[in-house]
């Protein structure tokens, strides 16, 4: 066990557990002994890795929209939940374009609902809202984002995410600073990868829809670069700080950042390559013409807070990042293989690293 052991025999209400991260985290958190309540929308796909892992069967599962607060509301009431965590959203920066309305509603309503729910229940000891790193104001500039940084968003997507990030700050000063009431914080990553996420316009998922049907990937920017996060290291991180909020208390209230340890950007070439060179199946062509500069993406965060405060940070090289990603889609592809039980493996093979590199996550 890890995290001071603080989820075991706690209930804990996790809100789009039908989703890529939501749905990993109700593993780790079953697996560290919770009793987990999800609040969700039904999964898109029969591919989805809520419906892989079976997982409605091993937690308790309501349906639902974040935008039904009284819905959302009467869920929390009958839960008594000791831990929320927020990962209900829209998380598509194109779909924010196709439908910004239900972006916003969902985003930033959804926000709303969630922490009137946690403040008319008063079970609930500590809530974590999880948002993205696109919610700040991005300035382009090489240095990481720290917390204090203003929020922003030129698309929808980004924007709502900003704006998420505004209305918790603005439930902590104005509901939750006082005593007696639950523990807040905002969490944010980006760029997470691995085994479960078949969302569209996502640049793994499509090199494995094209794997599955024999195809090669067509990569228009191969040089485009990313920050890279196996889905476990920012799930790792909201465990921890939901621990020290439940624990130690306000003093960890606030944003929080979880990214790379090292802000090292690899380009979408250089992820493929890896993973072709751990497995050659599949493969991928660049078109002529296509532009070979250097597509840096300069949206990066400090580490810092969490590094000091939480003694959190990253576990996973590069290319464990990359095996991880890999090892887990060719679960989801294999018919024989149990994917929860792949899941399950992954996660403690992920924890026994994080000992060996004695992070101890609250112990």
């Amino acid at each position: 066990m890890s995290f001071q052991n603080i989820y075991q025999g706690k209930k804990v209400l996790v809100t789009g557990h039908t989703g890529f991260k939501g749905s990993w985290l109700a593993i780790w958190l079953k697996e560290l002994g919770a009793e987990v309540y999800g609040y969700a929308l039904a999964p898109y796909s029969d591919m989805d890795n809520f419906v892989t892992t079976k997982l409605s069967g091993l937690i308790h599962h309501q349906e639902g929209d974040v935008r039904d607060g009284a819905k959302l509301k009467q869920y929390f009431k009958e839960v008594q939940p000791d831990f929320a965590f927020h990962l209900a959203a829209q998380p598509l920066v194109l779909l924010s374009y196709q439908d910004p309305v239900g972006t916003f509603d969902t985003n930033l309503m959804g926000t709303v609902n969630f922490w009137e729910a946690v403040r008319a229940t008063l079970s609930v000891k500590a809530a974590v809202n999880v948002t993205t790193d696109k919610c700040y104001d991005n300035k382009e500039w090489v240095w990481g984002y720290r917390e204090n940084d203003p929020m922003g968003g030129k698309d929808p997507y980004s924007a709502s995410k900003g704006c998420s990030e505004l209305i918790t700050s603005s439930y902590l000063e104005s509901f939750f600073k006082a005593e007696g009431t639950a523990n807040i914080a905002s969490a944010r990553a980006g760029n997470v990868i691995g085994g479960g996420d078949w969302a569209l316009d996502r640049i793994i998922p499509d090199y494995f829809r094209a794997f599955k049907k024999g195809e090669k990937l067509e990569v228009r920017n191969p040089h485009a670069t990313r920050p890279w996060q196996h889905v476990l290291e920012p799930l790792s991180g909201y465990l921890n700080l939901g621990a020290e909020l439940y624990i130690q208390g306000k003093a960890f209230s606030g944003g929080w950042n979880f990214g790379p340890e090292d802000m090292t950007n690899y380009s979408v070439k250089q992820l493929i390559d890896c993973m072709l060179k751990l497995d050659n199946k599949g493969g991928y062509f660049v078109p002529e013409g296509t532009s070979k500069l250097h597509e840096a993406v300069l949206l990066k965060l400090d580490i810092s807070k969490a590094a000091n405060f939480l003694k959190w940070k990253p576990v996973l090289s590069f290319e464990d990042t990359v095996e991880f990603t890999l090892t887990g889609y060719l679960a989801d592809l294999d018919n024989t293989k149990d994917v929860y039980a792949s899941r399950k493996e992954q996660i403690e093979i992920f924890t026994e690293k994080a000992k060996m590199k004695q992070i101890n996550w609250s112990e």
